[in-house]
């Protein structure tokens, strides 16, 4: 299992997330924005970033609306969903500088879903050389900057 070097509250969420008997999504959704690491809100939909994440800047973009099926959501909600996933590429590309992108929908269990229960799609900035010796060798991953630090940097940066 990878560990990230300043997140020493992962082993403690890995250990127990099957055990979680609120959605994250929700939980955020509903909570304060800051807290929350929200950097955008829609009608229907937000986006935050992810506490464990692949690179710094990894997003997740979900219905505001509890929804576990992707086949379950509205019309509406997949259009605005995939407009912030855009608006999200575009705040990416101006702070950060990422040279592509990894989006995608991880749908049930065995296809790598941490929740399963509250459909979302990650939007990840990716750089030429980002997988490095650290997670071969020593099995941590190094993130450069504070989530509290990207969320403003995002936010700041995101598309009117």
């Amino acid at each position: 299992m990878t560990k990230q070097l300043w997140a020493p509250w992962r082993l403690e969420y890995v250990g127990s997330a099957d055990e979680q008997k609120d959605c994250i999504f929700c939980r955020a959704y509903e909570g304060d924005d800051e807290e929350q690491l929200v950097v955008r809100r829609g009608k229907r939909t937000f986006v935050l970033l992810n506490r464990f994440p692949y690179a710094s800047g990894h997003l997740l973009v979900a219905p505001a609306r509890h929804v576990g099926e992707i086949t379950d959501l509205k019309d509406d909600e997949v259009l605005e969903l995939h407009r912030l996933a855009a608006q999200g590429l575009g705040a990416l590309a101006e702070t950060y500088g990422p040279q592509g992108f990894n989006l995608g929908w991880n749908l049930g269990r065995i296809a790598g879903a941490g929740v399963t229960d509250h459909v979302h799609l990650h939007v990840v900035p990716r750089w030429a050389g980002d997988t490095n010796f650290m997670p071969v060798l020593a099995d941590v991953k190094v993130l450069p900057e504070h989530l509290a630090e990207s969320r403003r940097k995002l936010r700041d940066a995101w598309p009117a």
